[in-house]
């Protein structure tokens, strides 16, 4: 009896070749990023002038909603806009994460939802965090959903991609980083929480959550309080109360 095919590793997502940005403010950010190389720019009629109201004329010839479609994967809500890009320069964490520096560094612990990403690049943006730090085989590419959903953010936000979550979680505490990890049980309500360093706010998955050893790297355990009744938040929305109440509280 033949035997059955050998089950293939997880892959690892592409992060050398050229890749498809859609939706209008996510383009947008592309065309200002000077350190983005731009391959190929695909616009609607409407699209043009959209970005012409907003100050970027650009001298190309539009094409159909459907040259889009047939471009971009099934199911693309470009709105009438998409680039083909290089991929973002990378980032090492030394490079980019100081505590010198305003502003968190946000770490995700296998959070792998594109859309969920995206929102939490955007709350990044908004609340001025330093970085976004992931773990490299498990992120998906910074591109079509997830780059939409960051309405732009992936282009302003600097995002280190790391081996080990617990290993980049020590030596950010070696700069001067409080290690901060998010989570139902936390001893410490978010509201008390008080930090004379910065803070390293780590976010784990929906359900599973912070990983032990990830857990226990982490200084402090944070709660956010909630009703009873609800078991817990979209990670999204958890990372944007979080940012705002250390950035603003």
């Amino acid at each position: 009896m033949p035997r059955p095919p050998a089950k293939r590793p997880p892959s690892k997502p592409d992060r050398d070749g050229p890749v498809w940005i859609y939706g209008r403010h996510a383009v947008a950010a592309v065309l200002t990023n000077r350190t983005r190389h731009q391959h190929k720019l695909l616009a609607t009629k409407n699209a043009l002038d959209w970005l012409k109201d907003h100050g970027l004329e650009i001298g190309i010839e539009p094409v159909t909603p459907k040259l889009l479609d047939d471009s971009l994967p099934a199911g693309a809500v470009h709105q009438g806009l998409a680039v083909k890009v290089a991929p973002l320069p990378d980032y090492k964490l030394d490079d980019v994460c100081d505590p010198a520096k305003p502003g968190p560094v946000v770490i995700l612990d296998q959070v792998t939802d594109p859309q969920n990403i995206g929102a939490i690049f955007r709350a990044a943006a908004a609340f001025g965090a330093q970085a976004i730090i992931a773990q490299d085989r498990r992120t998906p590419p910074l591109s079509g959903a997830l780059a939409k959903a960051a309405v732009g953010a992936v282009e302003t936000v600097p995002f280190v991609s790391v081996v080990n979550i617990a290993r980049s979680l020590s030596r950010l505490q070696e700069l001067g980083f409080h290690t901060a990890g998010l989570a139902g049980e936390g001893a410490t309500s978010l509201p008390d929480f008080k930090s004379d360093h910065p803070v390293a706010l780590v976010l784990g998955a929906e359900g599973k959550g912070l990983r032990e050893l990830v857990r226990e790297t982490c200084e402090t355990l944070v709660s956010i309080p909630i009703a009873p009744d609800v078991e817990s938040l979209n990670v999204a929305s958890a990372a944007s109360i979080s940012l705002y109440a250390l950035t603003r509280g």
